[in-house]
């Protein structure tokens, strides 16, 4: 190695003898980036998804940003592991290609997750994945459904468009009985108003996207679990698919949990006089509110949750043709549209349901709703003037 006072210019913009103090802290969690983590010595060289064990072996792995991240929603759900991946479907993906095998059987609610269901059909289809779609308010009932070589149910409480809440304690009784897993989607509850592990859950994702993240902008998804035996599973499955997560998403995520609290309780709050500001209105079927009576598994809603949050989908009475609903959601100022929730503006979109298994009945009436943290008057007066397009 020459001495460092004859290295070339060039050579010592890489290999530099610039120091800085020690001692910094700061509120705010660095953001560490890198895929090139460096070892001591060459006998401590090792390849290993486990950097709680091996230390920091490979920035695909994450960096210390992402393993505070994990380690907080792992506190947020209950979790004593938890693994981060670059979006919600990649969380679900994970999941099923780490658990599962050709030959294997899996339940999932008729109300799951679109891309969810999609994946289901077509990709675990064609590795030799059996799916079976059940009702969501089937409860203990479930247990018929269960055949030996079911590994892997399902649950999504409450389902992402029509806001049935299952029974989750009954389905998981069920499912143990017969030595299956339970896994659910927690993105409504935010981890915080559905404890899932307390509920006898195994595995607990959620789409980090929505209220962790809160200003919709990263993608992230969360997998937690309690097992050992279930997170080697996961974390070499997260190593071969290469599930990596931006550290720059997951510093905004650890700065999005720290107004978590705040936002969640506005919007609930928000979203309930909006949703009874709906069920006031002679154009109206249905509500599918979860923390309203109206809504399919409310009872479960009261005994399980300790919360509700700004999710949830309005059915108007029949009358109004499809394109009479689309006007009416393009006649709305304040309520954009788009798919992912759970930032500060409000959403909404509308759903045709005339050929869905289950929830046909609904056909071209459905409107989801997203509140965000918009005054909730100026909401109601948004689609107060909005509603008469119903009409015209």
């Amino acid at each position: 190695m020459p001495k460092k006072e004859s290295k070339a210019w060039s050579t010592r913009l890489i290999h530099n003898d610039a120091r800085v103090p020690e001692g910094f802290r700061s509120l705010d969690t660095p953001i560490y980036r890198g895929s090139t983590t460096l070892f001591d010595d060459a006998h401590h060289i090792v390849d290993h998804w486990d950097q709680h064990t091996y230390g920091y072996t490979y920035g695909l792995y994450g960096t210390p940003t992402t393993l505070e991240l994990a380690a907080r929603v792992g506190e947020l759900e209950g979790g004593q592991y938890t693994l981060i991946t670059a979006g919600g479907q990649g969380a679900l993906a994970l999941v099923n290609l780490a658990l599962l095998k050709s030959g294997d059987h899996i339940l999932i609610p008729e109300n799951i997750y679109g891309p969810h269901r999609r994946l289901a059909y077509s990709m675990l289809k064609r590795f030799g994945i059996d799916a079976t779609y059940y009702d969501p308010l089937i409860g203990a009932g479930i247990a018929d459904l269960l055949h030996d070589n079911t590994r892997l149910v399902w649950c999504e409480s409450p389902g992402s468009l029509t806001m049935e809440v299952q029974d989750v304690p009954a389905i998981v009784k069920a499912a143990h009985a017969r030595g299956a897993l339970v896994a659910i989607d927690n993105t409504w509850s935010s981890g915080v108003y559905f404890r899932a592990f307390d509920h006898g859950c195994d595995i607990v994702m959620q789409a980090l996207t929505k209220y962790v993240g809160g200003h919709s902008d990263l993608l992230l998804g969360s997998v937690c679990v309690n097992d050992r035996a279930l997170y080697d599973q996961l974390g070499y499955a997260h190593q071969l698919i290469g599930c990596s997560a931006s550290p720059d998403d997951c510093s905004l995520a650890i700065r999005g949990m720290k107004t978590l609290a705040v936002r969640l309780k506005q919007i609930e709050a928000s979203a309930l006089e909006v949703a009874k500001y709906f069920a006031g209105r002679e154009e109206v079927e249905l509500v599918l509110h979860p923390a309203l009576p109206s809504c399919p598994g409310h009872e479960f809603w009261e005994r399980d949750f300790t919360g509700s949050a700004g999710l949830f989908s309005v059915v108007f009475k029949a009358g109004p043709s499809k394109a009479q609903v689309e006007d009416f959601v393009n006649a709305l100022e304040l309520f954009e549209l788009g798919y992912s929730w759970g930032g500060v503006t409000s959403l909404a979109v509308p759903y045709d349901l005339s050929h869905a298994r289950g929830r046909s009945k609904y056909e071209h009436r459905i409107v989801r709703i997203y509140v965000g943290l918009e005054d909730p008057h100026d909401l109601v007066a948004d689609i107060d003037q909005a509603l008469p397009k119903l009409r015209t």
